[in-house]
């Protein structure tokens, strides 16, 4: 191997931590089923054991992976457990972490074509298969967010300017005040999109579930109703298809007869 050209790690050094990573990540996948899922430590616990004051000089990779082990592990939640059943344990699989190391060591910023041609095209590719795995029409296309909270910001900015065009340019000073439909069972990221979009949290109309905590499709065409006779701007409808709290799957079919019915995106 040639040593690197760059104050960085050389890569001799690079390949040997590496292949100690690698090791904690496999012991670790052999041993988290014997761990409590959820930390023992106690609030402030792990910030007393860290300096207060940053180090003046680098350590040795060693002594980061140390302390890896004394801090970081044993302060953790441990999602890839076995006994884990809270939220969505499975973001990080074994494959996904190979993914991961991958796309680290590429380091891509695909914010044009030519800065990450690879990365664009696959993303394409991917999107297409999901596309006609769902059966959309070929006029649907997107591009892979971070989260589904960043996914819901997109849609809803989408939205947004579908109902408010000059909201862009001239902010929503003035104009009607806006309203996203959603159950009382939906995600807070549907709240924190509403109110970085400009439009409130009292934007944000909860509407009423069945018994199985689905939206209820009537109570939604009533509020969209209400509060365009209260002079309101209907802006977008989030159904959910599994919920957080419940794994509510809201009737899709029926939200979208509705929505149509009503003209809301």
């Amino acid at each position: 191997m040639n040593a690197s050209p760059t104050p960085d790690m050389p890569l001799e050094e690079f390949a040997r931590h590496a292949r100690a990573v690698i090791d904690r990540i496999v012991a670790y996948f052999a041993d988290v089923g014997d761990m409590t899922v959820l930390s023992p430590v106690k609030p402030g616990e792990v910030r007393a054991r860290i300096p207060a004051e940053m180090p003046a000089d680098g350590e040795p990779m060693e002594a980061i992976l140390a302390d890896f082990d004394r801090l970081v592990v044993p302060g953790t939640m441990h999602w890839n457990h076995p006994g884990f059943f809270g939220y969505f344990a499975m973001t990080g699989s074994r494959p996904g972490i190979l993914g991961e190391m991958l796309a680290a060591a590429l380091n891509v910023n695909a914010m044009l074509w030519r800065t990450g041609p690879a990365a664009t095209e696959l993303e394409e590719a991917c999107l297409d298969w999901i596309r006609r795995a769902l059966g959309l029409p070929e006029g649907f296309t997107g591009e892979i967010t971070d989260t589904a909270s960043t996914s819901t910001l997109y849609a809803l900015a989408a939205a947004r300017d579908a109902a408010f065009p000059e909201a862009r340019e001239r902010g929503l000073s003035g104009a009607a005040a806006g309203r996203v439909y959603c159950s009382t069972e939906t995600h807070s990221s549907v709240d924190k999109a509403v109110a970085m979009l400009g439009l409130g949290y009292g934007g944000v109309r909860r509407v009423a579930v069945d018994d199985a905590f689905r939206m209820d499709p009537d109570a939604l065409g009533d509020a969209i109703r209400a509060d365009r006779g209260a002079g309101d701007t209907p802006v977008a409808v989030v159904a959910t298809v599994g919920t957080t709290g419940t794994a509510a799957v809201d009737p899709i079919p029926a939200i979208a007869e509705v929505c149509e019915r009503e003209r809301v995106w």
